[in-house]
């Protein structure tokens, strides 16, 4: 039998506010000392009051919002009760039927076919604590606990089982961190669990409604685990149904080192949790004035800041795509444009834009991957970058020295004037000098010579780099090329 997979994500995002979600800890805690940033709140001792947090329900409208969804005008808080040691106060504060949005949708591509996936709801919780297991020289396991993360506000964002591949579910998660990430409600930061996904995966015979147990899959910390985990989890079920096995529903966890998942508990249900509405805390209306508010001031999104690149400065939709899928790279490529439209013609910005795409996803993300940096930390501001580009264009610089100079800004911070000044780096213009070079490679390579005139056109490139290598890359190589081509086919002639 033929099965279709069926897909539902559940997304926790961590968000950027100063204070804990219903006290006044702060909500920075990582790189603090463990248990150092608690209160009676957060510890979950008897008879303590908790506050909500304003700003995070602002944070969660805006991320509504962002994903089309219809915001509630009522919402309360609810206890969800199960008894895991890293909860503090034996159950969590969450929301269960009147979360702050519903009936949201984010469009994926994959492989060129556009997908609109739709969003049941967007609510709003507290994280729990962080158990760190240990085990003992003699083979005993035992669990600390840090009770710092305890409280922080933590957004969730539900799917609907819409997602039909590991790929699309690779493509939504990235989509929706990048929007989280221009809102500035959310770093997004997998590997230190600011952002977090569970999976929810069944199979469905192709041709029936009819959905067979789905399993729920945890402990994924990076978007390949999120593709890999599901990919494994497609194949597992398919092999136990082909076996005539039945499927159960429940919790599976990803194990990183051996590629597969692993039972961890039977799935829970709603009922299970025994939700009830949270009586320290009132239900909260959304005023609509509020609301239009928070819509008027969102930012533009990566999907619409994409479309104007394109239509705007004439990019390539790879180069576009690219440049907005993260905001802190499309804010500086905009601020290097901003700058070059004060000194170009309009014609000429699509060339330039083009141009100042080349370097950032080039040399500028190479250095930024190798050296970890983030692009706030560069050295390399867009002033910098642009006054690269006029050098270049002045024929200052060749291709190969202008990277040289942009590594050496990116490492230490200087103008690249001043590094061209300091090591005499300015483009070789005076053809004699040029000549007495080649006439110099010509002599010391007589084989690569005899190998251009035999029609071994790479003896040429050979010929080419020589020079090259000779001039530091401060000669011209079309230049360089057009005066080899001169001298050797004279002397081929003569």
């Amino acid at each position: 039998m033929d099965y279709a997979t069926v897909i539902g994500l559940e997304v926790h995002a961590q968000l950027l506010t100063k204070s804990k979600m219903f006290c006044a800890c702060s909500a920075d805690y990582a790189g603090a000392p463990p248990n150092t940033q608690v209160c009676p709140i957060c510890l979950g001792m008897p008879g303590v009051l908790p506050a909500i947090n304003r700003k995070a329900v602002e944070y969660t409208v805006m991320t509504a919002l962002a994903l089309h969804c219809t915001i509630s005008e009522y919402v309360k808080f609810d206890r969800k009760n199960y008894p895991y040691p890293d909860l503090m106060k034996g159950y969590q504060i969450s929301q269960y039927d009147y979360p702050v949005g519903r009936n949201g949708n984010l469009t994926v591509e994959v492989n060129g076919s556009k997908k609109t996936v739709g969003i049941s709801r967007v609510h709003l919780e507290e994280d729990v604590a962080k158990l760190f297991h240990r085990v003992t020289p003699w083979g005993e396991s035992y669990s600390l606990i840090d009770v710092n993360r305890a409280g922080v506000p933590l957004m969730e964002i539900v799917s609907q089982p819409e997602i039909s591949s590991p790929e699309e579910a690779r493509q939504y998660l990235m989509k929706l961190r990048t929007i989280l990430q221009y809102l500035g409600v959310s770093t997004g930061n997998m590997e230190e669990g600011s952002f977090r996904c569970d999976a929810n995966i069944s199979l469905r015979p192709k041709g029936s409604n009819k959905f067979l147990p789905k399993v729920e899959i945890k402990n994924m910390n990076s978007f390949k685990a999120v593709f890999q985990a599901l990919e494994y989890e497609v194949q597992r079920q398919k092999q136990v149904l082909e076996q005539g096995g039945e499927l159960t529903q429940e919790t599976r966890g990803w194990v990183e080192e051996k590629g597969i998942t692993v039972t961890q508990r039977t799935k829970e249900y709603a009922h299970d949790y025994r939700y009830f509405p949270e009586p320290d805390l009132p239900p909260i209306i959304l005023d609509q004035a509020w609301i239009e508010e928070i819509k008027s001031q969102l930012p533009e999104l990566p999907e619409v800041r994409r479309d104007r690149f394109i239509s705007e400065y004439g990019l390539p939709i790879y180069d576009a795509n690219l440049l907005t899928n993260s905001r802190a790279m499309a804010d500086y490529f905009e601020s290097c444009l901003d700058l070059i439209a004060n000194s170009v013609d309009a014609p000429r910005l699509p060339q330039k834009a083009k141009e100042v795409s080349n370097w950032l996803l080039g040399e500028f993300s190479r250095l930024l991957n190798a050296t970890n940096t983030k692009i706030p930390e560069s050295k390399v501001t867009p002033r910098y970058l642009v006054d690269l580009l006029g050098l270049i264009e002045q024929g200052h610089l060749t291709g190969p020295v202008a990277k040289m100079v942009f590594e050496e800004m990116f490492h230490s911070g200087k103008l690249p004037s001043q590094i061209v000044s300091e090591k005499e780096l300015t483009q070789v213009k005076d053809t004699k000098e040029i000549k007495r070079v080649i006439n110099q490679v010509i002599a010391d390579n007589a084989k690569a010579v005899s190998d251009f005139k035999s029609g071994k056109q790479p003896a040429l490139t050979f010929l080419i780099g020589q020079v090259m290598r000779a001039t530091k890359g401060r000669a011209n190589p079309e230049t360089v090329r057009e005066l080899i081509l001169t001298q050797l086919e004279g002397k081929q002639n003569a």
